[in-house]
């Protein structure tokens, strides 16, 4: 791709096409070249991922999140799941209004994310809950523990 459309800040050319100040568009050619890759790379287009909602999209990124964050509770490497509450919003970005990644987690079930991370562990591979996580979904308790702070954000 580089050779080809010498793709550069001179050219104004590469994934995307700059016109004038800011504008961009894609670059129609990049099809081409993400078609080659995944040939070479024997990569093939998963139809079944292409028709995800939003909110699944969102589930496939936060609930590895949630079960790294369950990983980090069962250590003991917080105190409470409120620390982790506050250290997602603080630390990554996570809406304030959501109250943090366990409260979040919460609110949806951990019976509800442990087998989605199930479903997409047969399919995709590296989805796979922890075992506090399965606790908790088996017990159907909160992640955040019984008498635990909630969070306050």
């Amino acid at each position: 791709m580089q050779e080809d459309i010498q793709a550069d800040e001179t050219t104004r050319k590469g994934f995307y096409i700059y016109d004038g100040e800011s504008k961009f568009t894609p670059n129609p050619d990049i099809k081409m070249y993400v078609n080659k890759a995944r040939s070479i790379s024997g990569l093939s287009i998963d139809y079944e991922l292409m028709q995800l909602s939003d909110e699944e999209i969102v589930e496939m990124i936060l609930f590895p999140v949630v079960n790294e964050a369950c990983c980090v509770l069962e250590d003991k490497i917080v105190v409470k799941a409120s620390d982790l509450d506050v250290a997602s919003v603080t630390g990554m970005g996570f809406p304030e209004y959501r109250g943090g990644i366990i409260f979040w987690a919460d609110t949806l079930g951990p019976k509800y994310i442990c087998s989605k991370l199930e479903k997409w562990s047969k399919t995709y591979g590296p989805f796979k809950p922890c075992a506090y996580l399965e606790e908790k979904a088996f017990k159907r308790v909160s992640l955040g523990g019984e008498g635990q702070a909630k969070s306050q954000l």
